[in-house]
């Protein structure tokens, strides 16, 4: 706030204003250029079975640098832009998982639930969940109204 009631004392308070507003709409522009290329690249890691933990990183900073491009002020534009700058956000994004542990199944991104049972991965016959042959199961739904 400091430096935005400075800038006012030199060129006045509806120029600030404009550049503020200057710099929230080309933010904006920039942050959905950027955030469309980080979801596409996302969607297609997901494609290939991968899980997408850069893309979700980035998708974060992102967020942040949204939030603070709308915020007023040039600071916070400033670390806005610097976050929508793709080797910043790069950077950052690996510091931030360098520090977070991130698990995965073996074989690729899977989604699911998992029964608590005793004997919840096997068969009647005994045999392990990964050697059943897998069924699909149809029908239909009818809500009855009471």
């Amino acid at each position: 706030m400091y430096l935005l009631i400075e800038v006012a004392g030199y060129i006045d308070a509806l120029p600030t204003i404009g550049l503020v507003m200057l710099t929230a709409v080309i933010g904006v522009a920039l942050l959905k250029r950027q955030g469309l290329q980080t979801l596409t690249r996302g969607t297609q890691k997901m494609n290939r079975g991968q899980m997408p933990v850069q893309e979700m990183a980035e998708g974060l900073l992102l967020a942040v640098a949204g939030a603070l491009l709308i915020t007023p002020g040039f600071v916070t534009d400033g670390i806005g832009f610097l976050i929508l700058f793709p080797p910043t956000r790069l950077a950052v994004a690996h510091l931030l998982l360098s520090r977070v542990q991130v698990q995965g199944s073996k074989g690729g991104f899977h989604g699911g639930f998992q029964s608590s049972g005793r004997h919840a991965d096997r068969s009647a016959s005994g045999a392990p969940e990964s050697q059943r042959p897998t069924q699909t199961l149809e029908g239909e739904y009818q809500h009855k109204d009471d």
